[in-house]
């Protein structure tokens, strides 16, 4: 893998700067895992008893970043980058025929697009309605890092089984 380049959070920072630093931390973790493999790498499924593989992590990010800050909080009226579902699961987990290129620029895009609702806030506790439900930007950031580090939990046994390389 690739050395360690992440953004680390400051030990000492506000509340704001603390949420998006360890939020933009998890990211690069996952961009980390993924870093120097190949198409093929991407695409494999590692562990026999998972569909997951490191692309479809990439296109759930994507999906989820676009559904929490566009849709939740900005009140966007999107589309999941992968809609529909296949087999039962969630299609951007279903990437055989899925362009690499395209899932990173997609990823990538909706993470500083992410930055911007979220910056576009004035306060944590800033919030918006969706679905019936209110969601302070405190909330989604929150929810955002936590969905990052579970699945950069599987990414770490995923890259591990794909070529070894095992670490933060």
């Amino acid at each position: 893998m690739t050395e360690d380049q992440r953004p680390h959070p400051s030990t000492v920072a506000d509340d704001r700067t603390s949420l998006t630093s360890f939020l933009d931390y998890q990211r690069a973790t996952l961009a980390m895992k993924c870093a120097g493999l190949t198409a093929e790498q991407l695409k494999r499924q590692a562990v026999p008893t998972s569909g997951l593989t490191l692309l479809g992590l990439v296109r759930h990010a994507a999906a989820v970043e676009r559904g929490w800050f566009r849709a939740v909080l900005k009140g966007e009226d999107v589309t999941k980058p992968w809609p529909g579902k296949v087999n039962g699961t969630f299609a951007e987990f279903h990437v055989a025929d899925a362009d690499v290129d395209e899932a990173f620029r997609i990823w990538h895009e909706e993470c500083e697009k992410a930055r911007e609702v979220a910056a576009s806030f004035s306060s944590l506790q800033d919030s918006a309605e969706f679905r019936g439900e209110t969601y302070s930007v405190r909330y989604v950031l929150t929810h955002m890092i936590e969905e990052y580090a579970r699945h950069n939990g599987h990414a770490d046994l995923l890259r591990e089984a794909i070529d070894g390389e095992v670490g933060e």
